[in-house]
């Protein structure tokens, strides 16, 4: 398993070394990382893709010397080269053994993933307790989310449990499944005003690349923009492991 935060910052760290100046990522931009990183596409595949987007950028650069080409202003420009490139790579992959599980010192100990647990839950009591009187029925959905993860966190935590109890695939399915509920519930509860301001913003950023990605792939981006906006306006955390800060 990528470590998110990493997988983030290193693919927002090489597009901004191959553009050859700072431009912070837009949400646009994070929406399209994860549905990278929810296809299961290696980092090293998505900096090839990127590598590969500007090798012809530049190429076309070199040879129309007096042309002024449309400058790079966000990473989904580079979003077919990078769908290409992990094409290749799954045919490459073909007949080859597969990749090893999350290793058990790879970072993901028992009591940091209890910290991230412990600290999405009080993120969501803060949201629950601010809900409570007009939106009682959102606000006990997020509560029983955040019962959810202090169970798990004392589970994972407890003197006699082994890896193997719950393996961190598991554990990683567990926490999806609770996303997903999450989600749910944002999408039934919210006032319908904000969902279509959200989706208006997606829209409008979208409108540049939308010749270069599939109808799946904008849904997938449109859909990630939304969550992300949802959980940013009201204080939400995201629960994967993959959110899970290095120490």
């Amino acid at each position: 398993m990528q470590n998110y935060f990493n997988y983030f910052t290193e693919i927002e760290e090489h597009f901004q070394r191959r553009r050859g100046s700072l431009l912070l990522l837009s949400t646009l931009d994070w929406a399209l990382i994860e549905t990278w990183s929810e296809a299961g596409i290696p980092l090293e595949v998505v900096l090839r893709g990127i590598d590969e987007a500007f090798d012809k950028y530049e190429a076309r650069q070199r040879s129309q010397p007096g042309k002024r080409l449309r400058q790079v202003n966000g990473l989904a420009w580079c979003a077919q080269a990078v769908m290409e490139a992990a094409e290749q790579q799954k045919e490459a992959a073909i007949g080859t053994a597969p990749a090893k599980g999350i290793e058990t010192d790879a970072g993901f100990e028992a009591q940091r993933i209890a910290d991230h647990l412990e600290t999405a839950a009080q993120a969501l009591d803060a949201s629950s307790i601010s809900l409570e009187g007009s939106l009682q029925v959102w606000a006990a959905s997020l509560a029983a989310i955040a019962l959810r993860l202090r169970e798990i966190a004392a589970k994972i935590t407890a003197p006699a449990f082994s890896p193997t109890d719950l393996p961190l695939e598991d554990l990683e399915r567990q926490l999806t499944v609770l996303e997903e509920k999450l989600f749910a519930s944002l999408t039934t509860h919210v006032p319908e005003e904000i969902l279509v301001r959200f989706k208006g913003e997606a829209a409008r950023d979208l409108a540049a690349y939308r010749s270069r990605m599939s109808a799946v792939q904008l849904r997938q981006i449109e859909q990630q923009f939304v969550h992300k906006r949802l959980l940013e306006h009201y204080k939400l955390p995201r629960l994967s492991l993959f959110y899970m800060r290095q120490a």
